[in-house]
């Protein structure tokens, strides 16, 4: 499915307030992009999901952070859907497989042209089911 439409709701991009780590964020992908780089300066709860990934390509990863980023997203989406129960009912009413179909090849969190691990697709269904 893409996430538009009415399931514009999963997306990361779509603006809900998220408190994670003690800050509030617009967004998931506001909230993401700020956990690559803890040191950074860059004041990610201030800015829309769109703006946070193209800041999120330009600062120092954390030396940890393949090994933590699908962690971190399954607590964001966790505090996501716990902070916006609206959300989280409409994500219990998904009845079919949830799968981030994108355009733009990012076959890592999603699916693009039938091929990739949709490890969104899998973290959301994960969250459904714990929730």
């Amino acid at each position: 499915m893409i996430f538009r439409n009415n399931y514009y709701f999963l997306s990361n991009m779509f603006p809900c307030r998220i408190n994670y780590n003690g800050k509030t964020y617009k967004c998931v992908e506001s909230a993401f992009q700020a956990q690559k780089d803890l040191s950074s300066d860059l004041n990610f709860e201030e800015i829309d999901g769109f703006t946070a990934k193209k800041y999120g390509r330009r600062v120092n990863l954390r030396k940890d952070w393949d090994n933590v980023k699908i962690r971190i997203m399954k607590e964001i989406l966790i505090a996501k859907f716990t902070q916006n129960p609206i959300l989280l009912i409409k994500l219990k009413e998904i009845t079919e497989p949830i799968i981030e179909e994108n355009t733009w090849n990012d076959t890592f969190w999603g699916v693009c042209n039938n091929k990739g691990y949709n490890n969104l697709g899998r973290l959301l269904e994960e969250v459904k089911i714990e929730l």
